[in-house]
């Protein structure tokens, strides 16, 4: 695998994002987190009404990312080998050769997770967590990268099998698209009519290897102790609020910082700041929260306590992004900041403290 410095990888995420905003018109911010999830080496749910751009938007990042994209519709009668695959009788080889199920790809579409039991669910979310299946005693390894993009429908519940919270928790992000402006949506109807067919192609920006390579770079990413002590503080946080009957674990702290390094890098950065762990603290840790049951009926809810602890968390104040040598020394005055928008390169120092 080559390597890749994170001038390159935001280069490269910006291109993707240029490419699948063409698709799905308006949508940049969703989509910057879901690339975020990606680049993070986590699985994301789409949870929105029918028609927002959920199943485009999967099919899009698999065009552009050069992944080999499979689409799974999760159904009641959905078996569990129906996904991971199945052993099936060779009669003029008088064997069992292994027929693999649409798992076995770069990114999987997980349609309507939420229509399929909890026996499939769970071979699924295991694939999602061990990158591997099991089947009649026999381990296959899946392919790397492998990403799983889930779809869920909130407003039907009738022939459901919602996600328990210990199954959501596996998802490392959860995102809304919410529907779009009206200018947005003449620009969806104007540019269908523009290029007369329903398909849209998109151009392959990076391949699977350089998507590999992308993640690995991340790892660069400079983290400030007291950026990664607010991830914490949020999280332990959501534990105590007034309204929770369970917060999120370490996992989700977790999965603030990994998902905050990486939106850094989209937006430009080699370092991260609590800005960033401020954008995708909604969708990091929102669906890992349990409401109360008796506050059921009100507005209560992981959205609203994630909101509410932004607004009373202590924020760690913004330091200045210290270059090494002389410019380092305290007595020589302030470095510039953040503000003054440094290069990208390889991490030289926090980006934020207290």
């Amino acid at each position: 695998m080559t390597e890749m410095n994170l001038t390159r990888v935001s280069e490269l995420s910006s291109a993707v994002l240029d490419e699948v905003d063409r698709a799905v018109v308006g949508k940049r911010e969703a989509l910057r987190l879901v690339l975020s999830g990606i680049l993070a080496g986590g699985h994301v749910l789409m949870e929105d009404f029918p028609g927002l751009g959920k199943t485009l938007a999967a099919r899009s990042f698999a065009q552009t990312l050069g992944l080999d994209f499979k689409r799974a519709q999760f159904t009641p009668d959905l078996l569990p080998g129906d996904i991971t695959g199945s052993f099936i009788y060779d009669q003029r080889a008088g064997e069992f050769e292994f027929r693999a199920g649409p798992l076995f790809a770069g990114l999987l579409l997980a349609d309507e997770i939420n229509r399929t039991p909890p026996k499939t669910q769970a071979a699924l979310l295991e694939a999602m967590q061990e990158k591997q299946v099991t089947v009649e005693g026999r381990t296959f390894q899946l392919p790397r990268p492998f990403h799983v993009l889930a779809t869920a429908n909130p407003v039907e519940y009738e022939g459901t099998y919602p996600l328990p919270e210990a199954q959501l928790d596996r998802f490392l992000m959860r995102i809304s698209f919410g529907y779009p402006t009206l200018d947005e949506e003449w620009e969806i109807l104007s540019n269908r009519m523009a290029r007369q067919r329903e398909e849209q192609e998109l151009r392959r920006i990076v391949d699977a290897e350089q998507l590999l390579a992308m993640q690995a770079a991340i790892e660069a990413t400079a983290v400030d102790e007291s950026v990664g002590r607010y991830c914490v503080a949020l999280t332990a946080a959501s534990r105590t609020h007034g309204d929770v009957l369970m917060g999120a674990s370490p996992r989700g702290a977790l999965g603030l910082l990994l998902c905050a390094r990486a939106y850094a890098v989209v937006d430009g950065r080699d370092y991260v700041t609590p800005e960033d762990v401020k954008a995708v603290a909604v969708p990091v840790l929102a669906h890992r929260i349990t409401v109360k049951p008796e506050l059921w009926m009100s507005n209560a809810s992981g959205r609203s306590i994630v909101e509410s602890l932004l607004r009373t968390v202590a924020t760690p104040s913004a330091r200045e992004h210290l270059a090494p040598g002389p410019a380092a020394d305290p007595s020589a005055g302030p470095a510039a900041g953040p503000a003054a928008g440094p290069s990208m390169g390889p991490p030289t120092g926090s980006a934020a403290g207290g």
